[in-house]
């Protein structure tokens, strides 16, 4: 990595040489890697003016043309891939192998699936004599986080470009790299000259300049509750829809029938997955009381044996977090659970044994963790599970639905139907029976104040569109 003091708006490099400065620092060395430059609000009234110059043709390009761009797109990510791999591991710590096979791979699934979508979506219908017009909504400011950078670029901004929406990109300003070189991408994709534009910079200026700007159409904004929040209300003056994907705090709910030995050591990857940096994590592991002792063995030997290392280092399974405000959070929520009361299991406090620098969390597990606790309640973002006892199946289904999140949980059973039958009671917009496979066609997103708004494959697509009604017609 490398100073990279430029935008790309209007199809085209700015240079910002005399911008003020931001680091991004690699979370295992702990040394500043690059600089990249902090775009201003004057910066954000450009790309918006472009995107809306742009959007008066791009709108109206058909189908088929959309297709061909969104395939060049994912054809370029995937030659480049590595390079892509390589700047996520370095911005923001992620294990190599799970950059390759998970930040990247998944990102390139959010493209096959709207492009999928786009060949047979109906824009137009008529229905008990009225005409109905699906139409693209305008410009979209799109603001994504540093968890999943590529990710969740591609699952905001292709649904836009399927639908015939222009883009202004804000990427996290922690892992903005990546999102250079999907600007790229893009460039060399042919896209025209303002259907996507990035502005390096902060939530304070840029974030603010653009959800407030009135050019702006529509907010799609991944990240904290506390951010969304500042978000829809800078919005609000301007009437414009906002779509948001917030916080989560997932339960895992075991009913008493569950493949324990199975499904608790699957429990306990997936909530450290990504170093636990991920919104849906199921970082609640809701159990029958009378099989606790059984799963805080079967989750402290999965704990123990994760890899936690150089993110570099191919046998890594988690590297460290990605910065070091997140590694001053979880270290702190951490400390609360213990002097709360909860029992830890494994893990604690600190860095994991044999290491000395980087933003290293120690896979830790707290059991007997009751609903009031913080730990049950704060989003930790950090390689932190929780095990949370139940009496029976109404006091699992309680628990489960006791944070203020809704984002996404689990349920383990032989018994299908008495999965689906928990699943239809937990409050949240995704429910996972006994670990199926991931779907970038499930509609993604939250109840209460995990957002509002869905994500992924035809929902998406149906974000950045507006209906029309034309009687008569």
């Amino acid at each position: 990595m490398t100073d990279d003091m430029r935008f790309y708006i209007d199809g085209q490099w700015v240079d910002r040489p005399n911008a003020a400065k931001i680091p991004v620092t690699n979370p295992w060395t702990e040394e500043t890697i690059g600089h990249v430059a902090a775009g201003t609000a004057e910066d954000v009234d450009l790309a918006v003016a472009a995107a809306q110059r742009a959007f008066e043709t791009f709108s109206q390009w058909s189908v088929a043309d959309r297709l061909a761009l969104l395939e060049r797109v994912r054809d370029l990510i995937e030659e480049r891939s590595e390079a892509f791999a390589q700047a996520i591991t370095a911005e923001m710590g992620a294990a190599i192998t799970f950059s390759r096979g998970g930040q990247v791979v998944f990102g390139v699934a959010h493209i096959n699936a709207a492009i999928e979508v786009l060949r047979d979506f109906e824009f137009t219908e008529t229905v008990d004599g009225i005409h109905i017009e699906r139409e693209p909504i305008g410009v979209v400011a799109a603001i994504t986080p540093w968890n999943w950078p590529l990710y969740q670029i591609t699952a905001k901004l292709v649904p836009a470009f399927a639908a015939g929406c222009t883009v202004v990109l804000k990427p996290s300003e922690m892992s903005p790299f990546s999102a250079l070189l999907f600007a790229q991408v893009m460039h060399d994709a042919g896209a025209p000259p303002g259907v996507f534009n990035l502005v390096n910079g902060t939530g304070e200026v840029v974030g603010n300049a653009m959800s407030g700007h009135p050019g702006v159409d529509m907010v799609s904004f991944t990240g904290s509750t506390r951010a969304g929040v500042l978000v829809a209300q800078n919005a609000a003056p301007t009437i414009k829809r906002v779509v948001q994907e917030l916080g989560g705090k997932s339960p895992n709910v075991f009913l008493p029938d569950a493949d324990f030995a199975g499904a608790v050591p699957k429990g306990v990857l997936g909530a450290m997955r990504n170093v636990g940096q991920s919104c849906a994590a199921p970082t609640r592991m809701v159990v029958p009381r009378s099989r606790l002792s059984e799963v805080e063995a079967l989750a402290k030997e999965a704990a123990e044996g994760i890899v936690v290392g150089d993110p570099n280092d191919e046998g890594c399974f988690i590297g460290p977090l990605a910065n070091r405000p997140q590694f001053e959070k979880v270290q702190a929520l951490i400390q609360a659970g213990i002097d709360e009361g909860a029992k830890l299991i494994a893990g604690g406090t600190g860095l994991p044994a044999g290491l000395n620098h980087g933003f290293f969390a120690r896979p830790t597990v707290f059991s007997e963790v009751t609903p009031e606790m913080r730990i049950a309640q704060e989003e930790i973002f950090g390689p932190v599970l929780v095990i949370q006892p139940y009496e029976d199946e109404e006091d699992a289904i309680r628990i489960a639905n006791t944070t203020l999140y809704g984002l996404s949980s689990h349920v383990q059973s032989a018994d299908h139907e008495a999965a689906r039958r928990v699943a239809r009671r937990i409050r949240a917009g995704q429910v996972h029976i006994n670990f199926p496979a991931w779907s970038a066609f499930a509609p993604f997103g939250g109840y209460r104040q995990s957002g509002n708004g869905r994500e992924y494959g035809r929902f998406a697509i149906e974000e950045f569109l507006e209906v029309k009604a034309i009687l008569g017609y």
